[in-house]
């Protein structure tokens, strides 16, 4: 009975610690950043460029949307409550085009709209690894003329104490 117990907390901490490192933690947020922006992403797409483009090919096409584009390989029809002949599309056999031209132009969107995002975000950080290189670069810059600047104050103390007449010795060379 002992040993189960034992065995328990063994499990319990040991599913804690998987839990508690970073990298599943990284994980977890990364997730749901993802459906995230997924959804903004088709959002964008489907709210905001496709009906633009469906616009562009119903005046290409003559119809409201590409839904209606199909060839027909085996034509089923029946009658409707007026007498009408209609296809039935549950019994034909089809090749509908137009879902078709929708997924690629969703894909293409979303591609679009994804490689847009990331060149946008890699240029900010490009950006911003210049500022860093360029804030240390002048902190050396600074450093630099800061330690210059003690060394001729040194170098002029040390000649301030001295003998008229005597020169001081020269300074040795740092080696770095």
């Amino acid at each position: 009975m002992a040993e189960e117990k034992q065995e328990k907390k063994g499990f319990w901490k040991e599913f804690r610690e998987f839990i508690a490192r970073g990298n599943i933690l990284d994980m977890a947020v990364g997730i749901i950043i993802g459906g995230a922006f997924t959804a903004i992403v088709n959002a964008l797409c489907n709210n905001i460029l496709k009906p633009v483009i469906n616009k562009i090919l119903a005046l290409i096409f003559g119809a409201d949307s590409l839904t209606g584009i199909y060839t027909f390989l085996t034509t089923v029809t029946t009658m409707d409550e007026t007498g009408a002949e209609i296809i039935d599309l549950a019994n034909s056999i089809y090749i509908d085009w137009g879902t078709f031209i929708n997924a690629v132009i969703n894909f293409i969107l979303t591609a679009l709209v994804l490689f847009l995002i990331i060149k946008a975000v890699m240029k900010v950080s490009k950006l911003r690894d210049e500022a860093k290189a360029a804030i240390a670069e002048a902190e050396a810059k600074r450093k630099a003329a800061k330690e210059g600047a003690q060394e001729s104050k040194d170098s002029a103390q040390e000649s301030a104490a001295l003998p008229e007449g005597e020169a001081a010795a020269p300074a040795p060379e740092k080696k770095e």
